[in-house]
C-alpha cells in the first residue's frame, strides 16, 4: 500500500486557525471574568494598573491569598467585592491583607 503524502501546509493552516480561535475564546473568557468579578465598572486605566501590579507581585504569600480568594469565588463561596470596598470576613469585619495571609 502506498501512503499519500501529508499536506503539511493545510495542517499548519488548520493549527493556526485553531490557535486563533482559542485566543479569541480566552479573550472573551477574560472579559466575562472582569464582569463576574464586579470590575467592569472600573476605568480601563485603573483595571490595567491593577493587573500590572498583580503581574509584578513577587510575594508568594500575597499571590497565594489571591489564589484562595479566587478559588472560593469560583466555588460560589464568596460574592464579588464592590469597587472601593474591602472584603468582609464571616463576622462582618473588613478583612485585611494580613487576615488573608493568616487564614
Amino acid at each position: 500500500m502506498a501512503r499519500s503524502p501529508r499536506d503539511i501546509d493545510a495542517e499548519l493552516k488548520a493549527l493556526k486557525d485553531r490557535a486563533k480561535a482559542l485566543k479569541a475564546k480566552k479573550t472573551a473568557q477574560l472579559g466575562d471574568l472582569v464582569q463576574l468579578a464586579g470590575a467592569a465598572n472600573l476605568d480601563p486605566e485603573v483595571l490595567a494598573g491593577a493587573l500590572l501590579s498583580i503581574a509584578a507581585q513577587t510575594d508568594a504569600s500575597v499571590v497565594e491569598g489571591w489564589r484562595r480568594q479566587g478559588h472560593g469565588f469560583f466555588q460560589g463561596r464568596r460574592k464579588p467585592v464592590k469597587a472601593g470596598r474591602a472584603p468582609r470576613d464571616r463576622s462582618g469585619h473588613q478583612a485585611s491583607a494580613a487576615d488573608d495571609r493568616a487564614g
